[in-house]
């Protein structure tokens, strides 16, 4: 899918579930912007606020291409911020924060990712956004929340919280270290949909009460939920990493590798006459769960002699076809040209604006809703782009004022 393709125009007539929710998105890296970018494809509007000169963080992360006057726009930004306008603002001077108060009285939602209480100490916490804008939902994410964690004052990355879930912990083998970012950013976008669904929440607590509200979603609560079962199976006796009486291992096809999940007797049952192994359904070896894991080594030997001349994809497929759940473990490249991904429309083609042929590709909208077009998207906002348009659309700013802003450094 490229950039501003529309899948269905018919669509378009229906409209989107946000259209008319406006945000002010004082946010940076990626937990929030990947939350407002996915708010956008259900057709919000998202203004961004970022800080005069450098911008978002994420514009300085690698690999990166250059925006048209050479300035570095880097991976993270690139896949978090389609479709929005940005503004750049000195949160620090009080010219600045009063447009911004200013601002927010014009927006439904103003959402923020500043460590914990950073934004207080600006003035631009939710008790001073609500005085002037009573009806507002904030939504603030942190590392750690707003209140109440004895961490609050630790900044917080991704694998930072990951880490303290359990999961690398649980995860990790004898003396090897922990393998950090093992699933890319789950911290950040497990986060960022725990933020997604708070802002609806909010928004429908609104249309049935008339009252604003503050959402406070923290890095590691998101951790904990999303990583269940490092609590849960502790609390039933598991310890070290250990998953119970479970078959959901990795196995070597022709060309690489496949995963296969059996957790039931019947699914033992149609596996083993898969591979051509009939009788090990009634072998008393496998008469248990845990046996299946007890002679793991016999099964491998016997699933991976049968896979041996199959691709991964015709290993697993062979399996489904039977009612074994199993999928091959994908190279990028794969991803890449996969059929599913190409046929649910799940990346997006950004063109590069450094003359490099190959597009930047950004996953596309997991949320397909019946009735709503998916598109047309538009590309990430180059650093202070809108500032002028916003100022002058939404507060009424000529152009004369908006210049003394950006010559004083207010603005840029």
């Amino acid at each position: 899918m490229k950039l501003g393709d529309v899948v269905d125009p018919d669509d378009l007539v229906h409209g989107r579930p946000l259209d008319g929710v406006r945000i002010l998105a004082l946010e940076q890296m990626q937990a929030l912007p990947w939350a407002t970018q996915l708010l956008t494809r259900l057709g919000a509007e998202v203004v961004k606020v970022e800080a005069v000169g450098t911008g978002d963080q994420g514009r300085g992360s690698l690999p990166a291409m250059t925006d048209p006057e050479g300035r570095r726009v880097g991976a993270t930004f690139l896949r978090t911020n389609l479709n929005k306008r940005s503004m750049c603002v000195d949160l620090k001077s009080d010219r600045g924060r009063q447009l911004v108060l200013d601002l927010a009285r014009r927006f439904d939602v103003v959402a923020e990712n500043f460590k914990g209480g950073a934004l207080a100490r600006l003035g631009l916490a939710y008790d001073d956004v609500a005085a002037v804008h009573p009806a507002v939902v904030y939504l603030s994410v942190s590392g750690f929340g707003s209140s109440g964690s004895p961490y609050a004052d630790m900044p917080a990355f991704a694998p930072i919280v990951e880490a303290m879930s359990g999961i690398y912990e649980m995860k990790r083998q004898g003396d090897d270290p922990p393998v950090v970012a093992p699933v890319g950013a789950l911290g950040d976008i497990g986060t960022a949909l725990f933020g997604v669904i708070g802002v609806l929440a909010a928004l429908r607590h609104r249309d049935q009460t008339g009252r604003g509200s503050h959402v406070d979603v923290a890095m590691l609560d998101a951790m904990v939920a999303m990583t269940d079962i490092v609590t849960n199976f502790w609390s039933m006796g598991l310890r070290g990493g250990e998953l119970g009486p479970l078959l959901m291992h990795g196995f070597r096809a022709r060309d690489g590798w496949f995963v296969v999940q059996v957790g039931r007797e019947h699914q033992f049952a149609r596996l083993v006459e898969a591979i051509g192994r009939p009788e090990w359904a009634a072998d008393e070896r496998f008469a248990t769960r845990q046996g299946w894991l007890d002679h793991l080594d016999v099964l491998r030997d016997g699933i991976e002699t049968w896979a041996a001349d199959k691709t991964s994809m015709e290993a697993a497929r062979a399996l489904g076809a039977v009612g074994v759940a199993s999928g091959p473990c994908l190279s990028d490249e794969q991803v890449v040209a996969d059929p599913h991904v190409a046929a649910r429309n799940m990346l997006v083609e950004v063109p590069r604006t450094d003359g490099v042929e190959q597009p930047v590709l950004v996953p596309g909208n997991p949320v397909k809703i019946s009735g709503v077009a998916e598109g047309p998207e538009t590309r990430v906002p180059w650093l202070g782009e809108h500032t002028d348009a916003i100022l002058a659309e939404e507060l009424g700013l000529d152009a004369d004022s908006i210049a003394a802003l950006r010559a004083d450094g207010v603005v840029g």
